[in-house]
């Protein structure tokens, strides 16, 4: 596994960042380090002691079994989360804006994945022990729709439909600017970026990913924006906002790769508004549609308002 080391772990000796990282205890954490090395930017180290550096990537080699036995997700009954649909087989989450997917360096108590083994213990052992279940990811600060399996079979169901691209994954976004054309594909490789290592780009050397994009409105007061809906054929990390950024429609509200929005929201305007795929054991197509939260809403309202008076 690979994470990048955020400011507030700036300085953390390197077992207690992959500890947190992991879920292993110090102590297989030190053995892990002491006997197979872990690596700093591709460097090897071999020193549980060493000071970590902000946004260098810290990879982890868990293919030692006992290692993995030890992987242990803290369940914690305080993680509130929708739920969407629910039978034997898989979940449909609503993720909130602000809460993190799995354990990762600074949350390791605090993520969806320690909700879920809390309320659905059942998902231990399925897919990933650090992140069980887990089929995608949203970002922090994006909300909305994501699976989870409850089985293996199921697991490995719907990781085959995210390879093949067959589950469809739909965003709604607020950006700067109005797009030349209303409608369009982005299709350019996304990697990490050479010059922030904790950010992506659009680079030679990424792996392909493309994004689908159509204007469903434009404003010109309070700024110039556009409320855009993404469909994703990939779901490389940062995708849409750095699509969007290359084609000159950064995301609003968001400080890494967009805009700060002019009412304040503070988060990026993103959000996971439908997910479809076919059901791992009856084959039905499942389809789930859920608006944007509280803070969007608003964002639109405000634009919308201001837009009327202008």
């Amino acid at each position: 596994m690979k994470d990048i080391v955020p400011s507030a772990l700036v300085g953390e000796r390197l077992d207690r960042v992959v500890a947190l990282m992991t879920g292993l205890s110090r102590s297989a954490v030190r053995k892990v380090i002491q006997e197979n090395g872990v690596y700093c930017d591709e460097s090897l180290i071999f020193s549980p002691t060493r000071r970590v550096i902000e946004g260098e990537s810290i990879e982890v080699d868990l293919a030692d079994p006992k290692a993995i036995d030890d992987i242990h997700v803290e369940a914690n009954e305080n993680i509130n989360f929708g739920v969407v649909y629910l039978d034997d087989y898989l979940i449909v989450i609503d993720k909130p804006v602000g809460l993190v997917v799995h354990p990762a360096p600074g949350h390791a108590q605090d993520t969806l994945v320690n909700g879920l083994v809390a309320r659905f213990p059942d998902i231990r052992g399925v897919g990933q022990k650090e992140r069980p279940g887990i089929i995608h990811r949203l970002d922090r600060d994006t909300s909305g729709l994501l699976v989870v399996a409850r089985t293996q079979e199921s697991y490995d169901h719907l990781v085959g439909q995210l390879a093949q691209r067959t589950m469809g994954r739909i965003y709604l976004t607020i950006t700067s600017g109005i797009a030349d054309a209303p409608t369009g594909t982005i299709d350019a490789p996304i990697g990490r970026s050479r010059r922030a290592r904790t950010r992506m780009s659009v680079s030679a050397e990424g792996r392909d990913a493309r994004t689908h994009y159509e204007t469903l409105e434009t404003w010109n007061e309070p700024v110039v924006a556009s409320l855009v809906r993404c469909t994703l054929d990939t779901g490389r990390t940062h995708q849409i906002r750095v699509h969007l950024r290359a084609i000159g429609l950064p995301v609003l509200g968001d400080l890494t790769y967009g805009r700060k929005d002019p009412f304040e929201i503070n988060r990026p305007l993103l959000h996971a508004t439908k997910l479809s795929f076919n059901h791992p054991i009856s084959g039905q197509l499942l389809s789930f549609e859920e608006p944007p939260p509280k803070d969007f809403r608003l964002a639109l309202e405000l634009f919308r308002n201001a837009e009327s008076d202008s």
